[in-house]
């Protein structure tokens, strides 16, 4: 293994890492955000930028706000509605039953 030479560990073209290379960072401020889990997020932005008032939380999904105390509402999804469910949206009860005697009438052969 001695008469290898090369660095272990490395990638042809690597080099030092640091401050020297990529130049300096801009000066930073970190934004807490909290989801209705109690996950807290930690996002640096650089000091003069806007922060956002909401952050996708990476660990749940749910949406985090900056206000520990005042979680933001995550956007309601429509539950899920049988065929039913949309049938007695569009119709009464009335209407159903008139309906549901006409089908009835139908299939007795009465009309």
């Amino acid at each position: 293994m001695a008469g290898r030479g090369g660095i272990r560990g490395s990638q042809v073209g690597a080099g030092p890492m640091g401050e020297n290379e990529r130049g300096e960072l801009a000066p930073r401020t970190v934004v807490s955000f909290w989801c209705g889990n109690g996950h807290e997020v930690r996002i640096g932005f650089a000091l003069g930028a806007d922060h956002p008032d909401v952050w996708d939380c990476p660990k749940c999904g749910l949406v985090a706000g900056r206000d520990r105390d005042n979680l933001p509402v995550p956007a309601g999804t429509a539950p899920y509605m049988t065929h039913l469910g949309y049938l007695r949206q569009r119709r009464s009860q009335e209407e159903g039953d008139i309906l549901l005697e006409e089908a009835l009438a139908k299939l007795r052969g009465s009309i």
